[in-house]
């Protein structure tokens, strides 16, 4: 299946129209892991529609993350899309989490496109809807979840996320992300390996619990 006609088939409520004149215009790129796609302070030159891969949207304070969504295919950065729109620099972070395959919408054409071709507003209605469903679930979290609970939650999202039982991960990333002391995450991952929950492994901790 062509990349063409995959989008196509995802996005096939946008009309063959708005389709049509992305493809034309937008560039389909592949994306290595780990590259940074947006940074804090920067003015969005490019919104993606993620094809293949996912992204990690997050924000930084000093050297602690605090991660707020991911990017899975056939969906689209609504915080690019927001300052693109706004034309003000963006907010947060997006760095790809896998090798990634996007079709890169050029920030300039976003506005006319909204008005021109209205569905792209049920996208990206959509992808509002979505992301302040994750906000909310990432502050409810914060503030009611005890830590151990966060990092058992954020390991079965990321093995969700690749299909894999082991998340490659080190316990300094796990502290980044989730904005603690790697210590701690340490600690708290040798408590859930003794309540066989996980076990850690090479490059890694697998999920074993139900």
């Amino acid at each position: 299946m062509t990349d063409t006609h995959t989008i196509k088939k995802a996005f096939a409520f946008l009309g063959d129209t708005t389709l049509t004149e992305m493809l034309k215009v937008g560039t389909i790129q592949e994306i290595p892991a780990g590259t940074q796609i947006l940074k804090e302070g920067q003015y969005v030159k490019v919104v993606p529609l993620v094809i293949e891969g996912i992204v990690k949207v997050y924000t930084r304070q000093d050297d602690k993350e605090l991660l707020l969504y991911y990017i899975q295919p056939n969906e689209s950065c609504i915080m690019s899309f927001s300052a693109s729109l706004s034309n003000e620099p963006s907010k947060v972070y997006a760095i790809t989490e896998t090798n990634t395959k996007a079709l890169l919408l050029p920030a300039t054409q976003i506005s006319s496109w909204v008005a021109q071709y209205p569905h792209l507003n049920t996208l990206f209605f959509g992808m509002f809807k979505l992301r302040y469903a994750d906000l909310l679930e990432t502050i409810h979290s914060l503030i009611f979840n005890k830590l151990d609970q966060r990092i058992l939650s954020y390991l079965k999202e990321k093995s969700s996320l690749t299909g894999s039982k082991v998340v490659y991960i080190t316990h300094k990333q796990i502290a980044s992300e989730l904005g603690t002391a790697r210590e701690v995450v340490s600690r708290i991952v040798k408590k859930l390996e003794r309540e066989k929950e996980v076990l850690q492994v090479q490059d890694g901790i697998k999920l074993i619990g139900k």
